[in-house]
Protein backbone atom coordinates (compact mmCIF):
# COMPACT_ATOMS: atom_id res chain seq x y z
CA UNK A 1 0.00 0.00 0.00
CA UNK A 2 0.99 3.68 -0.21
CA UNK A 3 1.96 5.13 2.98
CA UNK A 4 2.51 9.22 1.60
CA UNK A 5 1.31 10.43 -2.15
CA UNK A 6 2.51 13.77 -3.39
CA UNK A 7 1.30 15.72 -6.64
CA UNK A 8 3.72 18.39 -8.36
CA UNK A 9 1.85 20.31 -11.17
CA UNK A 10 -0.07 16.91 -12.09
CA UNK A 11 -3.51 18.08 -13.92
CA UNK A 12 -5.16 20.95 -11.09
CA UNK A 13 -3.30 19.66 -8.38
CA UNK A 14 -0.19 22.33 -7.58
CA UNK A 15 1.28 21.10 -4.66
CA UNK A 16 -0.83 17.89 -2.85
CA UNK A 17 0.41 15.92 -0.36
CA UNK A 18 -1.84 12.61 0.79
CA UNK A 19 -0.60 10.23 3.83
CA UNK A 20 -3.40 7.18 3.21
CA UNK A 21 -3.90 4.71 5.75
CA UNK A 22 -4.76 0.86 5.18
CA UNK A 23 -8.01 -0.37 3.96
CA UNK A 24 -9.93 2.39 2.28
CA UNK A 25 -9.11 5.86 1.11
CA UNK A 26 -11.96 7.69 0.40
CA UNK A 27 -11.96 10.68 -1.70
CA UNK A 28 -15.11 13.15 -1.39
CA UNK A 29 -15.93 16.90 -3.38
CA UNK A 30 -17.62 18.25 -6.19
CA UNK A 31 -17.42 17.09 -9.77
CA UNK A 32 -14.36 18.34 -11.26
CA UNK A 33 -12.50 19.19 -8.26
CA UNK A 34 -9.52 16.46 -8.75
CA UNK A 35 -10.70 13.59 -6.91
CA UNK A 36 -9.97 11.73 -10.65
CA UNK A 37 -6.85 13.85 -11.35
CA UNK A 38 -5.62 11.80 -7.54
CA UNK A 39 -6.65 8.22 -9.08
CA UNK A 40 -4.94 9.20 -12.23
CA UNK A 41 -1.50 9.78 -10.68
CA UNK A 42 -2.00 6.32 -8.46
CA UNK A 43 -2.09 4.63 -12.05
CA UNK A 44 0.67 6.06 -13.32
CA UNK A 45 2.74 3.81 -10.52
CA UNK A 46 2.11 1.10 -12.89
CA UNK A 47 3.12 0.08 -16.01
CA UNK A 48 1.06 1.72 -18.78
CA UNK A 49 -0.72 5.17 -19.50
CA UNK A 50 -2.53 5.21 -16.76
CA UNK A 51 -5.98 4.93 -16.17
CA UNK A 52 -7.08 7.77 -18.39
CA UNK A 53 -4.76 7.08 -21.35
CA UNK A 54 -3.89 10.44 -21.97
CA UNK A 55 -0.67 11.83 -23.81
CA UNK A 56 1.77 12.92 -20.90
CA UNK A 57 1.90 16.86 -21.93
CA UNK A 58 -2.14 17.00 -20.97
CA UNK A 59 -1.15 15.35 -17.51
CA UNK A 60 1.17 18.55 -16.57
CA UNK A 61 -0.77 21.52 -15.07
CA UNK A 62 -1.68 24.46 -17.02
CA UNK A 63 0.15 27.47 -15.99
CA UNK A 64 2.49 25.20 -14.07
CA UNK A 65 6.13 24.84 -15.08
CA UNK A 66 5.19 22.66 -18.30
CA UNK A 67 6.14 19.05 -16.31
CA UNK A 68 5.05 17.29 -13.56
CA UNK A 69 6.02 14.77 -10.55
CA UNK A 70 4.06 12.01 -8.70
CA UNK A 71 5.91 10.63 -5.77
CA UNK A 72 4.68 7.78 -3.59
CA UNK A 73 6.24 5.90 -0.43
CA UNK A 74 5.42 2.52 -0.11
CA UNK A 75 4.62 0.79 3.56
CA UNK A 76 7.85 -1.64 2.80
CA UNK A 77 9.72 1.64 2.90
CA UNK A 78 10.24 1.57 -1.07
CA UNK A 79 9.76 5.03 -3.34
CA UNK A 80 8.37 5.32 -6.91
CA UNK A 81 8.32 8.52 -8.83
CA UNK A 82 7.51 8.93 -12.23
CA UNK A 83 6.51 12.47 -14.43
CA UNK A 84 7.85 14.72 -17.18
CA UNK A 85 10.24 17.65 -17.67
CA UNK A 86 9.33 21.01 -18.90
CA UNK A 87 11.92 20.04 -22.17
CA UNK A 88 10.55 16.96 -22.68
CA UNK A 89 6.62 17.05 -22.04
CA UNK A 90 6.26 13.83 -23.58
CA UNK A 91 8.71 11.14 -22.54
CA UNK A 92 8.10 9.49 -18.99
CA UNK A 93 10.92 9.17 -16.41
CA UNK A 94 10.59 6.83 -13.40
CA UNK A 95 12.49 5.96 -10.61
CA UNK A 96 12.35 3.17 -8.30
CA UNK A 97 14.32 3.87 -4.62
CA UNK A 98 16.07 7.12 -6.27
CA UNK A 99 17.23 5.24 -9.44
CA UNK A 100 16.45 5.74 -13.14
CA UNK A 101 14.71 2.82 -13.94
CA UNK A 102 12.30 1.73 -17.38
CA UNK A 103 8.70 2.32 -16.73
CA UNK A 104 7.71 -1.35 -16.94
CA UNK A 105 9.85 -2.17 -14.01
CA UNK A 106 7.31 -0.62 -11.91
CA UNK A 107 5.01 -4.19 -11.69
CA UNK A 108 7.59 -5.52 -9.85
CA UNK A 109 6.78 -3.32 -6.87
CA UNK A 110 2.82 -2.55 -7.36
CA UNK A 111 0.15 -3.85 -8.63
CA UNK A 112 -2.44 -1.08 -9.33
CA UNK A 113 -6.18 -2.39 -10.67
CA UNK A 114 -9.11 0.12 -11.49
CA UNK A 115 -12.48 0.87 -12.73
CA UNK A 116 -13.90 4.20 -13.83
CA UNK A 117 -16.83 5.68 -15.00
CA UNK A 118 -15.54 5.16 -18.95
CA UNK A 119 -15.40 1.63 -18.14
CA UNK A 120 -18.42 0.91 -17.72
CA UNK A 121 -19.83 -0.08 -21.76
CA UNK A 122 -16.15 -2.06 -22.12
CA UNK A 123 -19.03 -5.04 -23.08
CA UNK A 124 -20.24 -2.91 -25.92
CA UNK A 125 -17.46 -1.16 -27.08
CA UNK A 126 -15.28 -1.85 -29.79
CA UNK A 127 -12.47 -5.30 -29.01
CA UNK A 128 -9.83 -3.04 -28.62
CA UNK A 129 -10.86 -1.90 -25.55
CA UNK A 130 -11.04 -5.40 -23.85
CA UNK A 131 -7.91 -6.49 -24.85
CA UNK A 132 -6.51 -3.39 -22.87
CA UNK A 133 -8.65 -4.54 -20.05
CA UNK A 134 -7.25 -8.01 -20.51
CA UNK A 135 -3.87 -6.58 -20.88
CA UNK A 136 -4.09 -5.12 -17.28
CA UNK A 137 -5.45 -8.18 -15.72
CA UNK A 138 -2.32 -10.26 -16.89
CA UNK A 139 0.05 -7.41 -16.27
CA UNK A 140 -0.76 -7.93 -12.91
CA UNK A 141 0.01 -11.98 -12.74
CA UNK A 142 2.96 -11.86 -15.66
CA UNK A 143 5.20 -8.84 -14.86
CA UNK A 144 7.03 -9.45 -17.82
CA UNK A 145 3.93 -8.97 -20.01
CA UNK A 146 4.00 -5.60 -20.76
CA UNK A 147 7.56 -6.17 -22.07
CA UNK A 148 6.33 -8.52 -24.44
CA UNK A 149 3.17 -6.10 -25.59
CA UNK A 150 6.03 -2.94 -25.95
CA UNK A 151 8.29 -5.29 -28.24
CA UNK A 152 5.64 -6.75 -30.37
CA UNK A 153 3.83 -2.98 -31.01
CA UNK A 154 6.82 -1.70 -32.21
CA UNK A 155 7.91 -4.31 -34.15
CA UNK A 156 4.10 -4.44 -35.64
CA UNK A 157 4.23 -0.65 -36.44
CA UNK A 158 7.71 -1.01 -38.56
CA UNK A 159 6.52 -4.35 -40.47
CA UNK A 160 3.31 -2.22 -41.36
CA UNK A 161 5.37 0.76 -42.02
CA UNK A 162 7.77 -0.98 -44.72
CA UNK A 163 4.64 -2.86 -46.16
CA UNK A 164 2.89 0.48 -46.56
CA UNK A 165 5.90 2.07 -48.05
CA UNK A 166 6.22 3.22 -51.71
CA UNK A 167 9.57 1.68 -51.45
CA UNK A 168 10.16 -2.41 -52.13
CA UNK A 169 10.56 -3.87 -48.54
CA UNK A 170 13.61 -5.85 -47.58
CA UNK A 171 12.52 -9.11 -47.29
CA UNK A 172 15.50 -9.67 -44.80
CA UNK A 173 14.33 -7.14 -42.50
CA UNK A 174 10.53 -8.06 -42.69
CA UNK A 175 11.52 -11.63 -41.74
CA UNK A 176 13.62 -10.24 -38.68
CA UNK A 177 10.30 -8.43 -37.65
CA UNK A 178 7.55 -11.28 -38.30
CA UNK A 179 10.22 -13.30 -36.09
CA UNK A 180 10.17 -10.71 -33.56
CA UNK A 181 6.19 -10.65 -33.56
CA UNK A 182 6.22 -14.10 -33.36
CA UNK A 183 7.99 -14.41 -30.44
CA UNK A 184 6.23 -11.37 -28.49
CA UNK A 185 3.09 -12.29 -30.02
CA UNK A 186 2.99 -15.78 -28.61
CA UNK A 187 4.01 -14.48 -24.86
CA UNK A 188 1.56 -11.97 -25.10
CA UNK A 189 -1.41 -14.87 -25.74
CA UNK A 190 0.16 -17.15 -23.45
CA UNK A 191 -0.16 -14.84 -20.79
CA UNK A 192 -4.04 -13.76 -21.93
CA UNK A 193 -4.83 -16.85 -21.90
CA UNK A 194 -3.25 -18.79 -18.82
CA UNK A 195 -4.95 -15.37 -16.90
CA UNK A 196 -8.29 -16.37 -18.14
CA UNK A 197 -8.11 -19.51 -17.07
CA UNK A 198 -7.09 -18.79 -13.71
CA UNK A 199 -9.72 -16.44 -13.28
CA UNK A 200 -12.17 -18.82 -14.36
CA UNK A 201 -10.98 -21.02 -12.02
CA UNK A 202 -10.90 -18.41 -8.82
CA UNK A 203 -14.25 -17.16 -9.94
CA UNK A 204 -16.15 -20.63 -9.93
CA UNK A 205 -15.11 -20.86 -6.58
CA UNK A 206 -16.09 -18.11 -5.35
CA UNK A 207 -19.04 -18.37 -2.83
CA UNK A 208 -22.56 -16.58 -3.97
CA UNK A 209 -22.76 -12.55 -3.87
CA UNK A 210 -24.51 -9.44 -4.92
CA UNK A 211 -22.19 -10.09 -8.15
CA UNK A 212 -22.76 -12.23 -10.92
CA UNK A 213 -19.96 -14.51 -12.11
CA UNK A 214 -18.90 -14.22 -15.27
CA UNK A 215 -17.45 -16.71 -18.07
CA UNK A 216 -14.70 -15.77 -19.68
CA UNK A 217 -13.25 -16.79 -23.12
CA UNK A 218 -9.95 -15.31 -25.57
CA UNK A 219 -11.46 -15.38 -29.03
CA UNK A 220 -10.05 -14.53 -32.08
CA UNK A 221 -6.57 -15.64 -33.09
CA UNK A 222 -4.65 -17.75 -30.90
CA UNK A 223 -1.48 -20.26 -31.15
CA UNK A 224 2.18 -20.65 -30.96
CA UNK A 225 5.34 -18.65 -32.32
CA UNK A 226 6.03 -20.93 -35.55
CA UNK A 227 2.19 -20.71 -36.21
CA UNK A 228 2.14 -16.48 -36.14
CA UNK A 229 5.28 -16.43 -38.34
CA UNK A 230 3.77 -18.60 -41.10
CA UNK A 231 1.08 -16.65 -41.06
CA UNK A 232 3.07 -13.20 -41.35
CA UNK A 233 5.24 -14.67 -43.86
CA UNK A 234 2.49 -15.88 -46.22
CA UNK A 235 0.18 -12.80 -45.64
CA UNK A 236 2.41 -10.02 -46.67
CA UNK A 237 0.48 -9.02 -49.42
CA UNK A 238 -2.61 -9.12 -48.21
CA UNK A 239 -1.02 -6.93 -44.93
CA UNK A 240 -0.04 -4.21 -47.30
CA UNK A 241 -3.18 -3.91 -48.93
CA UNK A 242 -5.06 -3.67 -45.37
CA UNK A 243 -2.15 -1.49 -44.31
CA UNK A 244 -2.24 -3.14 -41.14
CA UNK A 245 -1.37 -7.21 -39.70
CA UNK A 246 -4.46 -9.12 -40.09
CA UNK A 247 -2.95 -11.92 -37.83
CA UNK A 248 -1.90 -11.74 -34.25
CA UNK A 249 -2.87 -11.48 -30.58
CA UNK A 250 -3.71 -7.67 -31.60
CA UNK A 251 -6.71 -9.65 -33.03
CA UNK A 252 -8.20 -10.79 -30.62
CA UNK A 253 -11.25 -10.56 -28.16
CA UNK A 254 -12.49 -11.06 -24.66
CA UNK A 255 -15.41 -12.41 -24.33
CA UNK A 256 -17.63 -12.50 -21.24
CA UNK A 257 -20.80 -14.17 -20.25
CA UNK A 258 -23.75 -13.81 -17.21
CA UNK A 259 -23.37 -17.73 -16.01
CA UNK A 260 -26.63 -17.44 -13.91
CA UNK A 261 -28.29 -16.15 -17.37
CA UNK A 262 -26.40 -17.77 -20.00
CA UNK A 263 -26.25 -14.82 -21.63
CA UNK A 264 -23.29 -12.71 -23.58
CA UNK A 265 -22.40 -9.59 -21.52
CA UNK A 266 -23.24 -7.02 -24.29
CA UNK A 267 -26.74 -8.50 -24.04
CA UNK A 268 -26.93 -7.44 -20.19
CA UNK A 269 -28.50 -4.45 -18.71
CA UNK A 270 -26.26 -1.43 -17.86
CA UNK A 271 -26.50 -2.33 -14.08
CA UNK A 272 -25.80 -6.05 -14.67
CA UNK A 273 -23.04 -5.23 -16.56
CA UNK A 274 -21.46 -2.65 -14.36
CA UNK A 275 -22.04 -5.67 -11.16
CA UNK A 276 -20.33 -8.70 -14.26
CA UNK A 277 -17.21 -5.60 -14.40
CA UNK A 278 -17.25 -5.72 -10.60
CA UNK A 279 -17.16 -9.43 -10.24
CA UNK A 280 -14.39 -9.74 -12.67
CA UNK A 281 -12.50 -6.90 -10.79
CA UNK A 282 -12.71 -8.20 -7.19
CA UNK A 283 -12.28 -12.13 -8.07
CA UNK A 284 -9.13 -10.97 -9.95
CA UNK A 285 -8.20 -8.97 -7.03
CA UNK A 286 -8.71 -11.89 -5.10
CA UNK A 287 -6.71 -13.74 -7.72
CA UNK A 288 -3.73 -11.40 -7.31
CA UNK A 289 -3.41 -11.78 -3.76
CA UNK A 290 -2.95 -15.59 -3.48
CA UNK A 291 -0.40 -15.36 -6.52
CA UNK A 292 1.55 -12.74 -6.11
CA UNK A 293 1.25 -12.61 -1.89
CA UNK A 294 0.03 -9.07 -1.94
CA UNK A 295 -3.13 -7.60 -2.66
CA UNK A 296 -3.49 -5.36 -5.09
CA UNK A 297 -4.05 -1.55 -4.92
CA UNK A 298 -7.49 -0.92 -5.77
CA UNK A 299 -8.92 2.73 -7.72
CA UNK A 300 -12.89 3.01 -7.50
CA UNK A 301 -13.66 6.16 -9.42
CA UNK A 302 -17.31 6.79 -8.82
CA UNK A 303 -18.34 3.27 -8.12
CA UNK A 304 -20.56 3.78 -5.11
CA UNK A 305 -22.76 6.03 -6.51
CA UNK A 306 -24.39 3.65 -9.63
CA UNK A 307 -25.03 1.01 -7.04
CA UNK A 308 -28.10 0.54 -5.46
CA UNK A 309 -27.58 0.36 -1.50
CA UNK A 310 -27.70 -3.31 -1.11
CA UNK A 311 -24.76 -4.34 -3.75
CA UNK A 312 -22.78 -0.91 -2.04
CA UNK A 313 -23.20 -2.54 1.10
CA UNK A 314 -21.77 -6.14 -0.50
CA UNK A 315 -18.79 -4.04 -2.14
CA UNK A 316 -17.91 -2.44 1.28
CA UNK A 317 -17.72 -5.91 3.05
CA UNK A 318 -16.17 -8.07 0.14
CA UNK A 319 -13.38 -5.45 -0.01
CA UNK A 320 -12.86 -4.91 3.73
CA UNK A 321 -9.92 -6.26 5.70
CA UNK A 322 -7.99 -6.55 1.74
CA UNK A 323 -5.49 -3.94 0.55
CA UNK A 324 -5.86 -0.52 0.02
CA UNK A 325 -8.66 0.75 -2.06
CA UNK A 326 -9.02 4.36 -3.29
CA UNK A 327 -12.58 5.69 -3.71
CA UNK A 328 -14.22 8.66 -4.91
CA UNK A 329 -16.99 10.24 -5.09
CA UNK A 330 -19.42 13.27 -4.66
CA UNK A 331 -21.13 12.76 -1.57
CA UNK A 332 -19.48 11.52 1.97
CA UNK A 333 -22.68 9.76 2.60
CA UNK A 334 -22.43 7.14 0.07
CA UNK A 335 -19.40 5.63 2.20
CA UNK A 336 -21.19 5.78 5.16
CA UNK A 337 -21.53 1.81 5.36
CA UNK A 338 -17.61 1.90 5.58
CA UNK A 339 -17.66 3.13 9.36
CA UNK A 340 -14.48 4.68 10.48
CA UNK A 341 -11.77 2.14 9.16
CA UNK A 342 -11.23 4.81 6.24
CA UNK A 343 -8.86 7.05 5.49
CA UNK A 344 -10.83 10.35 4.22
CA UNK A 345 -9.88 13.02 2.06
CA UNK A 346 -12.09 15.85 0.42
CA UNK A 347 -10.76 17.54 -2.61
CA UNK A 348 -11.87 21.23 -3.82
CA UNK A 349 -9.90 22.99 -6.70
CA UNK A 350 -7.07 20.99 -6.62
CA UNK A 351 -6.47 21.35 -3.10
CA UNK A 352 -6.85 17.65 -0.81
CA UNK A 353 -7.86 18.23 2.72
CA UNK A 354 -8.09 15.97 5.55
CA UNK A 355 -11.64 15.07 6.03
Amino acid sequence: MLVRLSLTDFRNHADAVLAPGPGFVVLSGDNGAGKTNVLEAVSLLAPGRGLRRAPLSDMARQGGSGGFGVAAALADGSALATGTRPDAPERRLVRINGAASAANALAEWLTVLWLTPAMDRLFVEPAGERRRFLDRLALALVPGHARHASRYEAAMRERNRLLTDERPADPDWLAALEVRMAEHGAAIDAARRATVAALRERIAASPESEFPRAGLKVEGWGGDADRLRAELAGGRGRDAAAGRALAGPHRSDLAVTHLEKQQAAHLCSTGEQKALLLGLVLGHAALVAERAGRPPLLLLDEVAAHLDPGRRAALFERLAGGGQVWLTGTEPGLFDAIGADATRFHVADGRVLDA
